[in-house]
Formats: C-alpha cells, structure tokens, sequence
C-alpha cells in the first residue's frame, strides 16, 4: 500500500503544533473552512470540500500531548480505511514535523493530487504555527470549498 509522507522544520514547539493537528479550530486555520466537530468528541471532525459535495470524517486513533496525533479517515472514495498522522518531535529550533497518510489502497491520479495538495497544507501549518498566518487552503474563495 502506498502511503503519502512530508516531513518539515518548524520554528515552534510541539505544544503550539498539537492543537492545530487536533481539533477542528486548529485545522480551520490551515486545512478547510468547512470543518466542524461532531457531537461526541471521540466521535472526531467532519471537513466538508467542493460545495460539500466531499466530505472527509476523521475519527482519533491515537492523540499523545505534544508529539503524536493519528486520525482514521471513515470517508471518503479513497480516504476510507486511511489513517493521518502528525508526529512532533522536538527539536532545539522547534519541532521537526512527519507527516504520513497511510493505507491508501493504490497510487492512483486522486493519490498523486493528494500528495502535491498536502505538501502545501505542510506550509500553511507551519505558517500557523510560526504566527504568519494564511488562512486555510480550502475556502468558499479559494480552492474546493
């Protein structure tokens, strides 16, 4: 199984990273405008993109203050069965990000946009945790929503 994986510096500590890979305001300031959570919090987040007509459900697998979050991807075409992680290990200049989207099914067109898509949503976050903000990559103005 192919699996997607970005790794990156960012000049912040683990604790001002983990809330923005953890909650659906954190992932509003970078990934998606449309993000909510649902009404069991173990239940996890909802992402709505494309006029909603995607719509990613992400449940937590695994959260460890500061240094790790892994989520299950439950929607989805491709996404189903797929599991995001955020590992945030410390560095002296802040943390040293690795990023893996694992259990995709096979490395189709949808895979390979996925990659490039999540490569630029590496340096929306790290522009969010460093307090440069951009604003999401997916809204109503700009791509998707």
């Amino acid at each position: 199984m192919p699996d997607i994986r970005h790794q990156l510096q960012i000049a912040a500590r683990p604790e001002a990273l983990f809330p923005l890979v953890t909650s659906a305001a954190g992932f509003a300031e970078w990934w998606a405008e449309a993000v909510r959570e649902l009404a069991d919090p173990l239940s996890g987040v909802e992402l709505r993109f494309f006029g909603g007509r995607t719509v990613y459900r992400l449940r937590p697998q695994t959260f460890v203050a500061p240094t790790q979050a892994a989520w299950l991807c439950e929607s989805g075409e491709e996404w189903a069965g797929t599991q995001v992680t955020f590992i945030l290990a410390r560095r002296e200049a802040g943390t040293l990000l690795h990023f893996v989207h694992a259990g995709w099914r096979q490395e189709t067109d949808y895979f390979v946009s996925c990659n490039t898509t999540w490569g630029a949503l590496m340096f929306r976050l790290r522009a969010v945790a460093e307090g440069h903000p951009q604003g999401p990559l997916f809204t109503s103005q700009g791509i998707g929503y």
